[in-house]
């Protein structure tokens, strides 16, 4: 019942691994790790094996913590709607009714959401036992190695299936799956880079105490998930769309959302009880009051607490303790934002199809630029604020550190970078909503384009660096790098007159052209979006009349 004659396992398998994605998925990350190696390969005609031991060894390293990487990001996507997508299928309470157990539904959800993926790591195996041979790196090192990665990919699985399991969904259990999984992969990543000059003890922490905390992560969730299902809370002949959000505050545990207090009602604005002003956006109003909640609070006080919580000891250390490195937590700011932003944008026009409300919407005499606007600024105003509580312990620093006296310009253009930052999320993620049909293609496309535009550029950046310094396109690589956020926010010049400093641009002008570069080139793709997502509305509007 569990393995050998799950329905459950079986059909998600063969829906799985037989659609064409799943091959192009296969062939495309292949692909990237086998280019990776074949440009970070040594280019010497003869190799000294004995004297460039370090050089493979960091090859090795790198493909392997590339890929680490990779596969933590992409478990959520595989395994965060196990759940969730039964239940926008209106299939939920069908699954809970047959005769499978609780524990049998949880296990087969989890096996055939994580069998992709463990079919992509386990072929880039003969990929990396190419390198061995270059030395530095011993067998039994790559084998612990995917060990490690192994478990930590079931771990997270399993935190993105018990995720699935509190949300109605797909989009909230991912973000919160993500908030959770990316400090555990980054603080597996640093223990692992850490630990790299102590080789046999790094081994003995991956086979002994790794397995540990991953069966015990594992087994705790799938308890918890599999009683969650034995005695669900979520279903009910009355067949809810809406979540009454007083009667959640009254049994919500920590956090509770005030809609008429400052300054949740930045965000949550109360429930109108008069009529609508003349000349109002009823599309706004309507996003902004109930549709964004209308599945309740529950993610959203859990990425303000868990957001809250990991910013904690980043500002103390980079804004307080460290003031040379708040470049860092204006990273920490962006990732936030990339995270949460596309969450309230990318499901705007996508849940109007979903409804089959949206040739109803466009019959009104609301025009496609007031449904436009009225979307953007909704999704737009609820991830700008979530995003400035983590921007306030700046400003505070501002005041209580001395250093940044001096730095106020620097100051003012963290703050331009992340508000562009949260523009841009919200203007790819509503693109992606016009463009397709359903709300998880639309959120994952909106992650991917913006994975490529904020991140690619940097790891491109490293690589040639690492492997191509002194070549003369690894300029024109870095160059490209304007077009992230990270990079721009760590080439703003910051002037701290602290004992200890961290590596500064040379020049200070580069660094203000690279940040002002960075404005004009996003500041140019949200007219574009704009722009585009404007024309599909007229031609939409058009065909409709």
């Amino acid at each position: 019942m569990y393995l050998v004659e799950n329905p459950v396992l079986q059909r998600e398998l063969l829906v799985n691994l037989r659609m064409p994605r799943a091959f192009v998925l296969l062939f495309v990350y292949q692909a990237l790790l086998a280019v990776v190696v074949y440009f970070a390969w040594p280019q010497e005609a003869r190799l000294d094996l004995t004297n460039k031991p370090e050089e493979a060894k960091r090859l090795v390293n790198m493909f392997f913590l590339g890929q680490y990487i990779l596969a933590s990001l992409m478990a959520p996507s595989f395994a965060a709607g196990a759940i969730t997508g039964e239940k926008e299928r209106k299939t939920y309470e069908m699954i809970l009714a047959s005769p499978l157990r609780p524990g049998a539904i949880v296990l087969g959800k989890l096996i055939a959401s994580l069998t992709h993926l463990a079919v992509l790591i386990f072929a880039s195996l003969p990929i990396v036992m190419l390198c061995l041979p270059l030395g530095g790196v011993s067998l039994y090192e790559v084998l612990a190695a995917y060990l490690g990665l192994i478990i930590s990919v079931v771990a997270f699985g399993m935190i993105s299936v018990a995720c699935s399991s509190f949300f109605q969904r797909t989009a909230s259990a991912l973000v919160v799956s993500y908030l959770l999984i990316l400090p555990l992969a980054l603080l597996a990543v640093l223990l692992w880079t850490w630990l790299e000059s102590f080789g046999g003890f790094r081994l003995l922490l991956t086979v002994t105490v790794l397995p540990a905390v991953g069966a015990a992560i594992c087994i705790a969730l799938f308890v918890n998930t599999s009683v969650r299902l034995l005695h669900p809370p979520d279903v009910g002949s009355e067949g809810k769309e809406v979540v009454d959000l007083e009667q959640e505050a009254q049994q919500a545990v920590g956090l509770v959302i005030q809609r008429d207090q400052f300054p949740d009602r930045l965000f949550a604005p109360a429930k109108r009880t008069d009529l609508l002003e003349d000349g109002a956006n009823p599309v706004y109003d309507k996003e902004v009051r109930s549709e964004i909640f209308s599945q309740g609070t529950l993610m959203l006080r859990l990425v303000i607490q868990v957001s809250m919580l990991l910013a904690i000891p980043l500002m103390a250390f980079c804004l307080y303790i460290m003031p040379q490195f708040a470049a860092w937590y204006i990273g920490y700011v962006i990732v936030f934002n990339m995270l949460v932003g596309p969450v309230f944008s990318a499901g705007s026009v996508t849940s109007e199809r979903e409804r089959q409300t949206l040739d109803l919407l466009l019959t009104t005499i609301i025009t496609p630029w007031q449904i436009l606007w009225g979307k953007l600024i909704a999704g737009l105003r609820v991830s700008s604020v979530l995003t400035m509580f983590l921007l306030w312990p700046v400003l505070l620093a501002c005041v209580m550190v001395s250093s940044y006296w001096t730095n106020l310009g620097s100051v003012a253009a963290y703050l331009a970078i992340v508000l562009m930052t949260c523009l841009t999320t919200a203007m790819i993620a509503l693109f992606c909503s016009v463009v397709f049909h359903k709300t998880s293609h639309s959120l994952m496309v909106t992650y991917l384009i913006i994975i490529a535009l904020f991140c690619l550029p940097l790891a491109a950046s490293y690589f040639a660096d690492t492997f191509f310094p002194n070549d003369p396109a690894t300029e024109v690589i870095q160059i490209v790098g304007i077009t992230s956020p990270f990079s721009a926010a760590f080439h703003v010049p910051l002037d701290m007159d602290v004992g200890v400093r961290v590596e500064q641009p040379a020049n200070t002008i580069y660094g203000w052209v690279m940040f002002a570069s960075y404005l004009v080139i996003n500041s140019s793709l949200n007219a574009v979006l704009l722009a585009s997502m404007i024309w599909l509305f007229n031609v939409r509007w058009r065909v409709a009349g």
